[in-house]
């Protein structure tokens, strides 16, 4: 018989004709077993002990209990267990044998058995068959049931799998810029706060930058192709920065770009090569517009600026409102 689901646990299989004697079985047995009176509440034997001898039950109850996550089973009259210590011989118990009642037992050792195989070698034949027989049910019920929890593992662990990596890209959106796929102010923070604790944010150059007439643009053709417009400042920054550089849009038309380890001079040329690339977009494409010409406020972070963030962004958006002074379209360095 299959293996009975239940929540938490599983019953092994138990087939009523295989686990008690009929009664010529019984008859037999009655001969030759030693008689013993066993109390409500007694341990017959507990799992891991090692048993030589089986028993039947001729009056009461008894409970098997398997541990782990298998049923008891309630063994009534007739019932036999324990069988394998006989059969093999110092067999480790698989269970805990628990007297629910005040009980009579039928008890075989080796010598009972053999006594067994003299008197009627045909009955015992039949006994030893439906022995074996459940040993095999019992077994197969142990194997469905190993199937299943590897299965319940394997499904759990797919599961787990699964929520991290909707965890990872949960988090990645978290720092990610919906509309222009860089990182968001948050995310860019993070990295500089990850900088700022290994100590590598000095010699960094940070580039401000700043659409110039982005309302207008707004106002004049809509969202959608402001939308536009700040996705092609995405795209140039995109390709423009390095693999250890990391692109922003810290919110509305303001972006930045920090570039790693670049001195002075090659921030310069990066920061000019933007603004020059965004002015011959904006030309080429102005009706309606795909891009707007670009302030750019730089500066280096310098060693002593390392533990605070607020010093460079304040030096660099005075470089950027210095560009816009100059109306736009250009980079200002501040040193």
């Amino acid at each position: 018989m299959a293996a009975v689901s239940t929540i938490g646990k599983a019953r092994i299989a138990d087939e009523p004709g295989v686990s008690a004697l009929d009664p010529r079985e019984y008859a037999l047995f009655a001969q030759v077993a030693r008689p013993r009176e066993v109390a409500a509440g007694q341990h017959l034997f507990r799992r891991g002990d090692a048993g030589d001898a089986m028993f039947v039950v001729a009056s009461g109850a008894v409970e098997l209990d398997f541990g782990d996550d298998l049923i008891s089973k309630r063994l009534g009259e007739r019932a036999f267990f324990g069988e394998l210590g006989l059969l093999i011989g110092d067999h480790a118990r698989s269970a805990d044998a628990h007297v629910l009642e005040d009980s009579a037992l039928l008890e075989l050792g080796r010598g009972e058995f053999e006594t067994l195989a003299e008197r009627d070698p045909h009955l015992l034949a039949q006994f030893l068959r439906r022995a074996i027989m459940r040993v095999v049910l019992n077994e197969q019920a142990l194997i469905g049931r190993l199937r299943r929890r590897n299965q319940e593992l394997q499904d759990t662990l797919d599961a787990l799998r699964s929520t991290s990596h909707r965890l990872d890209q949960t988090e990645v959106l978290t720092r990610t810029d919906e509309l222009t796929g860089l990182a968001n102010r948050r995310g860019f923070l993070q990295h500089l706060e990850q900088l700022q604790g290994e100590g590598m944010l000095a010699g960094h150059a940070l580039l401000l930058l700043d659409c110039d007439r982005f309302k207008a643009i707004n106002d004049t053709h809509g969202h959608l192709v402001g939308d536009r417009v700040l996705q092609s400042v995405a795209n140039l920054l995109r390709a423009v920065a390095g693999k250890d550089d990391i692109a922003c849009r810290l919110g509305g038309d303001e972006f930045c770009l920090l570039l790693q380890g670049q001195g002075r001079d090659e921030a310069k040329r990066i920061a000019g090569y933007i603004a020059d690339s965004a002015r011959m977009l904006e030309r080429m494409h102005s009706n309606p517009p795909q891009m707007a010409t670009l302030s750019i406020g730089a500066c280096l972070v310098g060693p002593h600026e390392a533990p605070s963030w607020e010093q460079c962004y304040a030096r660099v958006d005075r470089a950027l409102y210095r560009a816009k002074r100059r109306g736009g379209g250009h980079v200002e360095w501040l040193d």
